[in-house]
């Protein structure tokens, strides 16, 4: 498990085992915790490795912005300003602007398990009906639908096709039912919903597409 160190002397992932790595604050793992990495360059996706009051650790699916700056976003809303110390591969570690309470942050974690990560992308996309097509712009995108603005009107509950890109770059239809319409913005759920790697690779294509060169 990696390590985040609690002073400047220790900022890189201790060994395995060494001492390094008992004295570093105490940490709580939380697994499979996805939030959000908001930097200069956009709106990323990570999964929280392990955290302690002093630093957290991520996982994510592509490189990481070179950026110092990061703010870690919860999905129940909290916001942890946090730097960079180290990376390797696709994971990070990062020291908080300031101590956290951990429990408060795990019990956050812990509240809100089921809701899903919403970004705020926003990207033009082709909406296809029975009647012919329309272009649309989308504002946010979740793993499970989106909001949108288009100046065809749509009916509560109606069926669309939206051809969205995916992580590789190629478009992809997505079938859709509008669930909430307010004035020419629209939200829709989605019928297959984006596996979260999926989805977090379409967000750095959308932002930052030199992010996913092998």
């Amino acid at each position: 498990m990696v390590d985040i160190a609690t002073d400047s002397a220790r900022l890189e992932p201790a060994p395995e085992g060494s001492g390094e790595e008992q004295r570093a604050a105490p940490r709580v793992t939380l697994l499979i915790r996805a939030a959000k990495l908001v930097s200069a360059q956009g709106e990323f996706v990570c999964v929280i490795r392990d955290v302690s009051e002093t630093g957290v650790s991520v996982r994510l699916f592509h490189a990481l912005p070179g950026c110092k700056e990061y703010a870690l976003h919860m999905p129940g809303g909290a916001i942890y300003e946090i730097a960079r110390v180290w990376e390797r591969g696709n994971e990070a570690g990062f020291t908080f602007a300031e101590p956290v309470a951990v429990e408060q942050l795990v019990n956050e974690s812990s509240e809100y398990p089921k809701r899903g990560l919403r970004l705020g992308l926003c990207f033009p996309v082709m909406v296809h009906l029975l009647s012919g097509s329309s272009e649309a712009l989308v504002e946010n995108l979740s793993q499970q639908g989106a909001r949108l603005t288009c100046d065809r009107l749509l009916a509560i509950d109606q069926t669309v096709r939206l051809a969205l890109p995916d992580g590789s770059a190629k478009p992809r239809e997505v079938r859709a039912k509008v669930r909430w319409r307010r004035d020419r913005q629209y939200g829709v759920v989605f019928d297959d919903t984006f596996a979260l790697g999926e989805f977090a690779r379409l967000a750095a294509r959308l932002q930052a597409p030199a992010l996913l060169a092998e």
